[in-house]
């Protein structure tokens, strides 16, 4: 999916950016596979904000998608790919033999017309789901699967695809997006290729109005506040911290504080960590 620009008939045109929708063929969503979604503005069940800078945004129903992939030996066809507003990355309509119709994650080289299956026995091809065993080493897979038949949880944003290095015994080894090496059951799903719309993340916003629109709202600097408001706030002009390191408002560490616990359980199964360490 290709990058348009736009004509600087305002200093917020000038430098925005957006997606042609090349990709998009199908405009309107399949209604029996949409709930609708109830808006929270961050706020939990007494009203309070739980979730800072929620609110607001253009109206969207949430299509459900098939993440299992469980539908075993049946052929579907692709009937069209469509713009998915709940994720970045594009979705697609599969219809089975049977009718069943369901929602799958896009990746990149499906087009209308053609055939995905599921299952162990299905072809090493775009947009096929099988087990990590029925792959091959070397081959680029999506939407992982971490606990067999869960549906998969990992590689699921555009432009993202893990690459699976090694299978021995029980367990299969992934290079995941961010370089960690990780162990997944070797029973565990995955989608062979990688997810479409890789061009995501070269889209300018461009205008503080666009990022409303997604439901985002400002964001302050606590270095701009006063000292009673955040404990990067105060002093004359510009100021450092003040403090060993950055500071959420509630003074708590932020900005690179490492919240994974010690004697998590899958600890185990990181063979390499993201910056290149061995997990301990």
């Amino acid at each position: 999916m290709g990058i348009k620009t736009y004509n600087p008939y305002t200093p917020s045109r000038r430098n925005m950016t957006g997606s042609d929708f090349s990709e998009i063929t199908k405009t309107t969503p399949e209604k029996a596979l949409c709930t609708s979604l109830k808006k929270t503005a961050g706020r939990n069940n007494q009203g309070k904000i739980t979730v800072r800078h929620h609110g607001g945004g253009s109206r969207r129903l949430y299509r459900n998608i098939d993440f299992k992939r469980n539908k075993d030996g049946i052929a579907a066809t692709v009937i069209g790919i469509e713009y998915d507003p709940n994720r970045t990355a594009n979705i697609a309509l599969i219809c089975y033999e049977d009718g069943q119709k369901a929602y799958i994650l896009a990746p990149e080289g499906l087009t209308d017309g053609m055939k995905v299956m599921n299952g162990p026995e299905a072809e090493i091809r775009v947009g096929n789901c099988l087990p990590l065993s029925e792959i091959p080493v070397g081959t680029m897979v999506h939407n992982i699967e971490l606990y067999p038949g869960k549906g998969g949880q990992l590689v699921r944003s555009a432009g993202n695809s893990a690459q699976l290095m090694a299978k021995e015994g029980k367990y299969a080894t992934l290079r995941l997006p961010s370089g960690e090496m990780r162990m997944v059951p070797i029973v565990c799903r995955a989608t062979v290729g990688v997810v479409g719309n890789v061009d995501h993340s070269l889209i300018k916003i461009g205008k503080a109005g666009r990022k409303r629109h997604m439901g985002i709202r400002p964001t302050v600097r606590g270095s701009v506040m006063n000292p009673n408001d955040h404990p990067h706030g105060g002093g004359e002009g510009r100021a450092p911290i003040g403090r060993p390191g950055p500071c959420t408002p509630w003074g708590k560490p932020a900005l690179g504080l490492k919240t994974r616990k010690k004697k998590k359980a899958s600890n185990k199964l990181i063979v390499r960590r993201r910056d290149g360490r061995a997990i301990k």
